[in-house]
């Protein structure tokens, strides 16, 4: 079975507790949280404050997915608002900067993910492996919802999990990026185990059907 987390990124943000609230009722798993500066990716969503007020309307936990700059300057403000797993990129900082902020993050009680975009190779992930709880494995360029899966990105996720196996076997496997009713299978086919889904779950002409279909 799979882990589902819907992504705010494609609700509807006038009535965005309601789709809050639509995500928990229909079953599905996390709520996941992207988080844009505009600088790292070509585009701005949300902060600190509206990760604070999610949590205020849902027990589900928030995956919060941080495309910034430098996360280790805000990890423990979103930390704080509320988030249960915070992910940062390899490509935003040093690797230095990058391990200091996870070694932050877990010391505040969150779970601690790494994220890679699609031109970064999954060597790129070692050195961070025994300080993760998940991988983000990006199957889209990351900034805009909508885009279309890169079914290229699979033999990275299958090398992520054998690299995994051999030093820290219990972190989990997260895609980001095109998740749909036809694209979910070969990810979980390939060692993913937390799928994230935008579009196509607020899409859904049955959502809850949706959500079973992808957890499998």
């Amino acid at each position: 079975m799979a882990y589902i987390a819907p992504s705010i990124l494609s609700a509807d943000f006038v009535n965005l507790e309601r789709d809050i609230r639509d995500i928990r009722d229909n079953g599905a798993d996390w709520l996941h949280v992207d988080v844009m500066d505009g600088m790292f990716v070509p585009n701005i969503t949300i902060g600190i404050p509206v990760v604070r007020a999610i949590r205020r309307v849902t027990d589900l936990p928030l995956d919060v997915h941080l495309m910034i700059r430098q996360p280790i300057r805000y990890a423990e403000a979103f930390i704080k608002a509320g988030a249960d797993w915070l992910c940062i990129h390899v490509e935003a900082d040093t690797l230095e900067n990058n391990l200091a902020c996870l070694d932050k993050i877990r010391a505040l009680g969150c779970k601690s993910a790494v994220s890679l975009k699609p031109g970064t190779s999954a060597e790129e992930a070692r050195p961070y492996l025994e300080k993760c709880d998940m991988i983000l494995v990006m199957t889209v360029e990351p900034g805009f919802g909508g885009q279309k899966f890169m079914a290229d990105m699979m033999p990275k996720l299958q090398a992520l999990r054998r690299m995994l196996d051999a030093v820290n076997p219990g972190c989990l496997l997260e895609v980001d990026g095109g998740v749909d009713a036809n694209t979910h299978a070969i990810c979980k086919e390939n060692g993913a185990q937390v799928l994230v889904t935008g579009s196509a779950y607020f899409k859904a002409a049955d959502r809850k059907a949706f959500v079973r279909m992808i957890q499998g």
